[in-house]
């Protein structure tokens, strides 16, 4: 998991494909999904990395978030998804 959101953290297209795996866990439904076919556009190893995270969410009895890593997350959204911080941050 360290591992994926390190990665999401910098600025390549595999950055950009992990990102949005991991903020579609966070909440697909303002964040945006996951393209299975993104699978293709990365390494092996990180392929694997978030095969094992789905894996692991599979075997949950209850939906899961990685809630520890709100900073990490919050970060990567205001990476990847600006707009979506600059309208959370505007008053109703």
């Amino acid at each position: 998991m360290q591992r994926l959101l390190t990665l999401a953290q910098s600025d390549t297209h595999q950055a950009r494909r992990v990102a949005n795996f991991l903020l579609a866990w966070w909440n697909a439904e303002s964040l945006g999904g996951f393209d299975i076919t993104d699978l293709f556009a990365v390494d092996t190893g990180i392929a694997t990395d978030m095969a094992t995270v789905f894996s692991w969410l599979a075997r949950q009895s209850n939906a899961t978030y990685p809630t520890e890593h709100r900073a990490e997350i919050e970060a990567i959204i205001a990476q990847w998804r600006p707009e979506i911080l600059s309208r959370s941050s505007q008053p109703a």
